[in-house]
Formats: structure tokens, C-alpha cells, sequence
């Protein structure tokens, strides 16, 4: 059986699996999560500083060299190169050589893993503003009463933000 989580294999049958086998399945399981969670909590170590996230964003749009780097952001070599190699033995990065340069560009795998485990969250979110959307709308609505000016600003202050 293959962990979705580590990719590892227990060696659990499906059929006739006793109760301490079931614990021992159970276990093997939490580890893995556990595994995928710190690997989780790594990539998010890595992303968090501001530097690094902002080496991010430049090579999203193109391949970057470190002094083209250190000229964008305006941060010393070392301070490049110290944040290039934790992003690269990370996987968010990879370089090539071009003559006397040392080429970086963005690899996107752990980005994607970060986005699918973001996924949930977002549609969380995006419900709760559906419906917070929905109820400003029923207050919009002119009731008998009411007098539309106050509807009116209420809805160009939301446009507003």
C-alpha cells in the first residue's frame, strides 16, 4: 500500500488485517502525515522570509542572474547568495551557467504544493465572502421606508473598497 503522503510502503494486506496490524497501519499513516506536515511547515519557513519571497517574485518573470538580482532588489551578494542557495536546496530554485554567470529560474513544484494545500482554505473563504456579498446585497435592496440615498452610498462605499 502506498502512503499518498511520503510515498512510502507499509506492508499492510487488505484482507485479513488483525487489530494490531491496524494500529501498526494507523501509525505508519501519522507518520507520514507528520512527515508531509513538516515538510509542509519547511516550505512555509522558507517563504515567509521577505527576501526570499521577494527573489521569488523577480524570477517568476524571468531567469535572473545574482548581480542582476542584487541591482533589483538592492541587497548585498552575499545577502543574494545566502537566500539563492537556501531557495535551490529547497527545490524553489535552479541555476545554469552562462559563460560567467550563474542563471536562476523559478521551479514550481513547491509552489503548487503550497497552492494545493491552500486549496480548502480558499474555498472556505471564497463561501464566506459569497455570502457576505449575498446579505450586502439584500441590504441594497430599497425596502418601504427606507430612502434610497442611503442604499445608494452604502453600495458606492463598497464599490469603493
Amino acid at each position: 500500500m502506498l502512503c499518498w503522503n511520503c510515498n512510502s510502503r507499509s506492508r499492510v494486506k487488505r484482507r485479513g488485517v488483525g487489530p494490531l496490524k491496524v494500529a501498526s497501519l494507523y501509525a505508519l499513516t501519522r507518520i507520514c502525515h507528520m512527515a508531509y506536515i513538516m515538510a509542509m511547515e519547511s516550505v512555509f519557513e522558507i517563504i515567509a522570509e521577505p527576501n526570499r519571497r521577494a527573489i521569488l517574485s523577480l524570477l517568476f518573470s524571468s531567469q535572473q542572474s545574482v548581480g542582476e538580482i542584487e541591482r533589483q532588489l538592492r541587497m548585498p551578494q552575499p545577502t543574494v547568495s545566502k537566500h539563492l542557495r537556501v531557495l535551490r536546496e529547497a527545490g524553489f530554485v535552479e541555476s545554469t551557467v552562462d559563460a560567467q554567470r550563474r542563471l536562476y529560474r523559478l521551479k514550481p513544484e513547491p509552489l503548487q504544493e503550497v497552492d494545493e494545500w491552500l486549496a480548502p482554505f480558499r474555498r472556505f473563504w471564497s463561501a464566506h465572502v459569497d455570502a457576505l456579498e449575498r446579505h450586502l446585497d439584500r441590504m441594497d435592496e430599497p425596502t418601504p421606508g427606507k430612502s434610497k440615498a442611503r442604499g445608494k452610498r452604502r453600495g458606492a462605499n463598497r464599490a469603493h473598497h
